[in-house]
């Protein structure tokens, strides 16, 4: 199936490492100039250092996406590629903790990078797709947002992004611009693969996915490569659940 996304400029944010950086290099296959962007100066430098040897056009732009100042420049860098076309909003942390142990810092810290972060960068970016009457908001959920115990904070972050989702959508559908949401299950980042008891963490998730097995980055990535085409023009205000199956429990 071909895409057609060759000489689309695309800002992912939380491309440092894991299902952003993927998600960077499934686009730049495609054939978009990728704007890699990361609170972590080391990953996303090395991302983008990855991509240009690879053969692909990128560039890498620290940021905090909770930071205005700092949106308004990451997507002022980005003008050297001629404006964003594909935003995916992917920048998210887990601090995870049951409520009644939770810290205001750990809740504040996790709804921000996931809404605040998709608000900012999104609003910044809008404009430019509405004068070229063609854009794409992708907006990374997940699974998570039916409830998990010791996630009220993500939980709750995930399901506001699925809100604001549909309501974005229906504001930016009459200048071409798609806004849509990509809801992994268990994924096997490196990250993931680290973890000391990941073990039995793999075990007892692939138990609970219908499928039989558990998702690899690719596969978020691939939802958004199809959802940033015009293969995928009529669909918006949607979220896509790459999750083997499995949705609650």
């Amino acid at each position: 199936m071909e895409l057609n996304l060759k000489g689309r400029v695309a800002l992912i944010t939380g491309s440092g490492s894991g299902i952003g950086r993927d998600t960077a290099f499934k686009l730049a296959e495609e054939g978009c100039m990728v704007v890699v962007s990361d609170i972590n100066a080391d990953t996303a430098h090395q991302t983008a250092e990855d991509l240009r040897s690879a053969g692909h056009s990128a560039m890498a732009v620290v940021c905090d996406v909770t930071k205005e100042e700092e949106v308004a420049h990451l997507v002022s860098r980005a003008q050297q590629y001629g404006g964003i076309d594909i935003l995916v909003n992917n920048a998210g942390i887990v601090k995870d903790g049951y409520l009644t142990k939770m810290t205001e810092q750990a809740w504040d810290s996790v709804v921000d990078i996931i809404l605040k972060g998709a608000f900012l960068c999104s609003r910044a970016v809008l404009p430019q797709m509405m004068e070229k009457r063609w854009g794409r908001v992708i907006n990374i959920s997940s699974r998570s947002l039916f409830g998990n115990p010791g996630q009220t904070n993500y939980s709750a972050g995930k399901a506001g992004l699925v809100g604001f989702t549909r309501a974005l959508a229906q504001e930016q559908g009459r200048y071409g611009i798609t806004v849509n949401a990509v809801a992994p299950g268990f994924i096997m980042t490196p990250g993931m693969r680290n973890l000391p008891h990941f073990s039995k963490l793999q075990e007892a998730a692939t138990a609970k996915v219908p499928v039989g097995f558990l998702g690899e980055p690719r596969d978020i990535s691939n939802a958004v490569a199809f959802l940033a085409s015009d293969v995928a023009r009529y669909i918006s205000g949607t979220t896509v659940f790459v999750t083997g199956g499995r949705y609650s429990g």
